[in-house]
């Protein structure tokens, strides 16, 4: 950095627009992403104010949510974060992640294989790379979590089934729906994911939990497949 670069402050900003006092003068509603994630910083580095760092992070992650999925280690080594403020921004993450939990009557439901896809889509379209995640369910099919299991090739050598019981065992959640993405456009199941399905599915009658779908999602804008309504996997 240029030793004449000049350092930019949230106090350079005009008081009525300084995040921390637009927050306290009309509530965290009127901020943006950005600004949130700045009042979290608190500082910025030289060339860029904390809002400006807040709206770097959400280009190079892509958002929130691909702030929430980056390890510790990659959200860290952004240039003006640091182990104490990726601290700051991951817990404060995981709190709006557990107060959602703790309010069941606003965790969406889910009645049909599209409102399933319609949770995840957005964000699974645009991965690079192959992720499977497990939507834990509960009694009435509200959508008690979201959890990720593999990043890479699904594939019936690779997968461990138990895997993907695991957090749902664990939440005492009552059925689950297994989404993942393919990079490319064709959301055309393989024949590693019909076998994978089918262990899966086995799997969950042996444990009394019930695998509603596995969804498949590629990058095409809205396109998604549904194995149980093909048929695949599903007896």
């Amino acid at each position: 950095m240029n030793e004449h670069t000049p350092t930019y402050r949230i106090t350079d900003l005009a008081e009525s627009e300084r995040p921390r006092e637009r927050l306290a003068r009309l509530g965290p509603q009127s901020l943006s992403n950005a600004e949130l994630l700045a009042i979290l910083l608190r500082t910025g580095v030289a060339g860029e104010n904390a809002v400006q760092v807040g709206q770097r992070l959400l280009q190079a992650f892509g958002n929130l949510s691909g702030i929430h999925r980056a390890t510790f280690e990659e959200v860290c080594n952004q240039y003006g974060v640091g182990p104490a403020k990726a601290s700051q921004i991951k817990a404060a993450i995981e709190l709006g992640n557990r107060l959602r939990l703790e309010m069941p009557e606003e965790r969406p439901t889910i009645r049909s294989p599209a409102d399933a896809a319609a949770l995840l889509q957005y964000e699974m379209s645009a991965l690079e790379q192959e992720e499977l995640r497990v939507i834990l369910l509960d009694t009435r099919n509200r959508v008690m979590d979201i959890v990720p299991v593999y990043r890479g090739s699904v594939n019936s050598s690779q997968v461990r089934v138990g895997e993907l019981f695991k957090a749902a065992i664990r939440r005492s959640a009552t059925a689950i729906i297994v989404v993942h993405n393919h990079p490319s456009d064709d959301p055309t199941p393989s024949p590693d994911d019909v076998a994978v399905t089918r262990a899966i599915v086995q799997a969950g009658k042996l444990l009394d939990l019930e695998v509603l779908d596995h969804l498949i999602i590629s990058r095409g804008h809205g396109r998604w497949t549904s194995m149980k309504e093909r048929g695949l996997g599903f007896p």
